[in-house]
């Protein structure tokens, strides 16, 4: 884990700067799967089926998401994208995933639509997936290849994206 300099132009401080983040994107998700829910409740699947298998995802991706997020502090490093990057993190569940805990949000979303019992949730789960694929996650791995660029290039050449 190095700290390189930065160009210092506006775009390149941080990797998620301005309102749309990714939490936020989840939460719209979750929000619009709910509403979707309650116009047009489709069960996704028994509820015999649905509640212990929604309840082992939500529990495995708060356990993703607070292992993530440990190393980043552990790496002395900010989670929030819209705070500049000290240090490629590639401990803990990063040794999978860049992204995990992209990952843990997706993942709770899934385990909460078989909680709920709710196709809404899934469906609404499949922009918010698409945004972060084609749209966040590029311009975060443009942002640290600038940053990093040997650390980083090295680090993306090992890990994959989501698994």
């Amino acid at each position: 884990m190095t700290n390189n300099s930065i160009d210092d132009t506006p775009t390149s401080r941080v990797a998620n700067p301005g309102h749309i983040r990714p939490p936020r994107i989840f939460l719209a998700a979750i929000v619009l799967g709910v509403v979707g829910q309650s116009l047009w409740p489709v069960p996704l699947v028994s509820r015999m089926l649905g509640v212990p298998a929604g309840i082992v995802l939500v529990v495995a991706a708060v356990g993703l998401f607070v292992s993530a997020t440990r190393a980043f502090k552990a790496a002395g490093t900010p989670v929030p994208g819209n705070q500049a990057a000290t240090a490629i993190v590639s401990e803990g569940p990063y040794r999978f995933s860049r992204n995990p805990i992209y990952l843990a949000f997706v993942i709770f979303q899934l385990g909460l639509a078989l909680l709920v019992n709710s196709l809404s949730l899934v469906i609404t789960l499949l922009p918010a997936w698409l945004l972060m694929a084609a749209v966040v996650i590029p311009r975060e791995e443009r942002y640290l290849m600038q940053r990093f660029p040997n650390e980083y290039a090295a680090y993306r050449a090992t890990t994959r994206r989501w698994l």
